[in-house]
């Protein structure tokens, strides 16, 4: 089973990688001929969410790190380790709030101009580098124009437009589109690697519209199950102004109590580790002093959490408006008989009654209203004010 096996439907991505592993070990190997273009030392990753830009460029640097000529085997000691995120010469950002930081842009671009200590090739893989400050962006800029010998950038990003990645970077990259699986390879991959049921898989696959992760919890987790039911009830729930309001809040507090539930235990855990680590319960003299120096770094980890809490609370929320979006689409689609299935076929009856009660013109402004929704929170509007505005246009039509 080599690296690339849990790239789901990416034929091309995956045979244009194998090239560039295959000609990054001829370069290790000191063959001056490898420099055919098949290998360069900065790549972006773009395509929708679910498309498995991470895993494409988790799956590169551990064909880079393979020992078997970069075929990336999935057997070997490089690639084992790159993918369980152990492999020295590899860093992985995969940023915990909002945006990735000048400060530790600097500090990783420090550490890859060093040779890689296996000998083959020292890689930074970006997860979310649409997150990247200005100043971060810029950091990444100067290493990625004044590259250090076999250093590779591995960029995830949703597109190529300049609001996701700058246009300076993206002209210094090669990008590697990625596209949505379709729902049967999907349900494949969860049948083979992870011993879903074959009715079990193929029904997460629709449900998550191609998305891998998400197919994956919908398969296995109860709880994510019930959320996704929830959300797929509000259409029904939406019956005046005030049950506009409700639905909004009931969606929101949603998202909060998924994102305290996954990282109550993890914040304390670090909390502990923090203040421990600066002395606390020590009993020696200047303990409780060092303790008394140590407010701020305690406001520095408790800024970091809240930071992370915020971003996985508008994860949480913006799952829920895809599933919301996927039964308007399902709805378009019955109103219009489109020779397509629906996405939510376990409450295809409901969709199809709404289908009967909505023109196509008042469902397409609902599917606008959600994309409005969506678009708002990227631009940092409260999300509460968000939801509540979009939940009074799905309710108008």
């Amino acid at each position: 089973m080599t690296v690339f096996a849990d790239l789901v439907g990416q034929d091309e991505a995956v045979e244009t990688m194998r090239r560039a592993a295959a000609a990054a070990a001829r370069i290790v190997s000191g063959d001056t001929g490898a420099a055919n273009g098949a290998m360069t030392h900065a790549w972006i990753f773009t395509g929708p969410p679910g498309s498995g830009r991470s895993v494409a460029a988790r799956a590169l640097a551990a064909a880079l790190e393979c020992e078997r000529d970069g075929t990336g085997c999935g057997e070997c000691h490089g690639c084992h380790t790159v993918l369980g995120g152990t492999h020295a010469d590899v860093r992985f950002v995969v940023p915990e709030g909002l945006s990735i930081g000048v400060n530790e842009m600097r500090a990783l671009v420090l550490r890859a101009g060093t040779a890689p200590s296996g000998g083959r090739w020292q890689a930074v893989v970006i997860e979310d580098a649409d997150r990247l400050t200005e100043a971060a962006g810029n950091a990444l800029l100067k290493a990625i124009e004044e590259p250090p010998p076999r250093t590779v950038f591995l960029l995830c990003t949703p597109s190529t437009h300049p609001d996701d990645i700058s246009v300076t970077i993206r002209s210094r990259c090669r990008v590697v589109p990625l596209r949505q699986p379709p729902a049967e390879a999907v349900a494949e991959v969860l049948v083979r690697r992870d011993g879903v049921a074959a009715d079990v898989a193929a029904w997460a696959a629709a449900a998550a519209q191609g998305h891998v992760g998400r197919a994956k919890r919908l398969a296995n987790d109860p709880d994510a199950r019930g959320r996704r039911e929830a959300v797929l009830a509000v259409p029904r729930r939406l019956t005046g102004v005030g049950a506009c309001f409700d639905a909004a809040s009931a969606l929101i507090e949603a998202a909060e109590a998924e994102s305290a539930t996954a990282f109550a235990e993890n914040n304390t855990t670090e909390r502990a580790a923090l203040e421990q680590a600066l002395g606390a319960g020590g009993t020696g003299r200047g303990a409780a002093g060092a303790m008394r120096g140590a407010a701020g770094q305690l406001k520095e980890l408790e800024k970091r959490q809240k930071s992370r809490a915020t971003r996985s609370q508008r994860d949480a929320l913006d799952r829920a408006l895809v599933d919301l979006a996927g039964f308007y689409r399902d709805v378009l689609v019955t109103n219009l008989r489109a020779p397509v299935a629906v996405v939510h076929t376990d409450v295809a009856a409901s969709s199809s009654a709404a289908a009967e009660k909505w023109t196509p013109e008042s469902t397409l402004r609902r599917l606008e209203a959600i994309v409005a929704c969506r678009d708002a929170i990227e631009q940092n509007v409260k999300p509460r004010i968000a939801v509540e505005a979009m939940m009074l246009n799905l309710w108008r039509g």
